[in-house]
């Protein structure tokens, strides 16, 4: 066994990328660290993310962003509102099914969301979440069980792993 050398990822990537069906986007609403947006634009780069939607917060033009994202920045596209319920009207209007991830009290766990076939996924602030304005526009809420003493992800690794549930759908096809 050895790692791939840069053609053998290439090839491995092209495969992955034919098997993947759907269009996903972020909507950020008012994610303030820059490191957290670094960390949230490179996944998004990583998983092809398909646009984001900035409600608010730090952009990913940001000196500190580009820090943590190591220039990935260049490979999304994005939009900015004053909050996030431009934001989601935006992502909706573009023809995306709005899922917000966060803990409320009628979330569902994010693998048992209904999601269509295209999917903005809603993110909010580092200590607050989503703001109610914005989960009160949103067609579904999900949360991502966790099962230690921390009662919460870091942003950025909600992010994540939200664009990874979301993205293997489409892989296995539930």
């Amino acid at each position: 066994m050895g790692q791939l050398d840069g053609t053998g990822m290439k090839r491995l990537h092209r495969e992955w990328r034919r098997r993947t069906e759907g269009r996903l986007a972020l909507v950020l609403d008012n994610v303030a660290n820059p490191f957290n947006v670094g960390s949230i634009v490179r996944t998004a780069a990583a998983e092809r993310v398909d646009h984001v939607y900035l409600g608010g917060g730090t952009l990913p033009s940001h000196d500190k962003v580009n820090k943590t994202a190591l220039g990935t920045a260049r490979y999304l596209t994005w939009t900015e509102f004053e909050s996030g319920v431009p934001a989601v009207e935006a992502a909706r209007a573009d023809g995306y099914q709005i899922v917000a991830i966060e803990l409320t009290d009628t979330a569902q766990p994010l693998h048992d969301v209904s999601m269509e076939t295209d999917v903005a996924l809603v993110i909010g602030h580092e200590d607050r979440g989503c703001t109610p304005a914005t989960l009160a526009v949103c067609d579904a809420v999900g949360f991502i069980p966790q099962l230690g003493k921390v009662g919460s992800l870091n942003v950025a690794a909600a992010t994540a792993i939200a664009i990874y549930e979301t993205r293997r759908r489409s892989w296995s096809g539930s």
